[in-house]
């Protein structure tokens, strides 16, 4: 006969209450908690069909967007797909949803608080604009947690995001290929990770094409449309070096480039190839059409929410990465 949740109880030295969340999969005990009480459970033969509503415990996924300096816009055609690829899972195994931003500010801790005793069984943590020293309020939340879009390699906990420098490599490396020269850089203004392995990414084809990397014109644009038509309009009023070609962080910062050379007379990509990263929409409909990366955002949403629906029903947790890759889109302005 196996062994009962009172016993199991007494063996591990914790209340019946702690057992009972982890085994039903309710918050209030760590994952390092639930994640013992369940190999236990398994080793001495418990009887999970014990357990009511298993395959669907009540309560809600939450998707919480953090924000620290606002580069993440929640309303872009970006974060909109990964949205909708979230919802699309939980809509699929029978979840419900709920999307809540957090701000990186001094009430950070009662924001979290009110997490931890909401109705929340599970979090999806969009982390685009997370630091490592950020993720430290969250490291107690006694939920399931799935990381997205955003790694740090000394915490346990799952991510999911897409590989960076392989495709910055790919545009880098196709711009090269066309143009034959060096290209130049536009870097985000805003320090965010994505950016920072982006820039590993484009470093990593100049070098792989005998270039030397210093030799690349970089120039510092604000991560949005009309920020870096603005910082691209000063650059060109002050008559600063440009390059003959561009990979841009994301395509909004290519796009707002592309309208600041245009109305200072460069023909693109005649005078000026650009490249971008992300494949919105705006990409297909600005003139020339925009060659850029495509990041498959519905399916990384709907795997940081399948992975997460799993972690609820996981006798065991061993963290896991997982990177998506990308694929270039071949259009008009390179």
């Amino acid at each position: 006969m196996g062994i009962t949740a009172k016993e199991l109880a007494k063996e591990l030295h914790l209340s019946e209450a702690a057992i009972s969340m982890a085994l039903n999969d309710k918050p209030g005990v760590s994952t390092q908690t639930r994640q013992r009480v369940k190999e236990a459970a398994e080793k001495y033969g418990y009887d999970f069909t014990r357990i009511t509503g298993r395959h669907s415990p009540t309560g809600s996924i939450y998707f919480a967007i953090y924000r620290r300096h606002g580069a993440v816009v929640a309303d872009t055609p970006f974060f909109s797909e990964l949205s909708e690829g979230i919802r699309q899972a939980c809509r699929d195994k029978g979840y419900k949803l709920n999307i809540i931003y957090l701000y990186g500010d001094e009430s950070i801790e009662k924001q979290i608080e009110d997490i931890q005793y909401s109705d929340c069984i599970g979090l999806i943590l969009l982390g685009t604009e997370m630091r490592r020293e950020d993720f430290r309020h969250f490291s107690a939340l006694n939920l399931p947690l799935v990381l997205l879009d955003v790694y740090f390699d000394d915490i346990r906990r799952d991510c999911v995001l897409i590989n960076n420098v392989q495709g910055a490599f790919l545009a880098t490396d196709y711009l090269i290929s066309r143009q034959k020269k060096q290209p130049g850089y536009l870097h985000s203004a805003y320090s965010i990770s994505n950016f920072e392995e982006r820039a590993d990414g484009f470093y990593k084809a100049v070098r792989s094409h005998g270039m030397s990397p210093s030799k690349s014109i970089v120039h510092e644009l604000t991560p949005s449309v009309e920020g870096a038509f603005a910082d691209m309009t000063a650059i060109l009023e002050q008559q600063e070096e440009l390059a003959p070609c561009y990979f841009a962080d994301n395509d909004l910062i290519a796009v707002g480039a592309i309208k600041a050379f245009k109305k200072a007379g460069y023909r693109v990509p005649e005078d000026i190839a650009i490249i971008g990263f992300d494949n919105m929409p705006i990409s297909s409909y600005i003139e020339p059409s925009l060659s850029t990366i495509n990041v498959p955002k519905h399916y990384m949403g709907e795997t940081a929410a399948n992975r997460l629906i799993s972690l609820l029903h996981a006798r065991q947790f061993v963290p896991v990465k997982i990177e998506i890759h990308t694929n270039l889109v071949k259009r008009r302005s390179v």
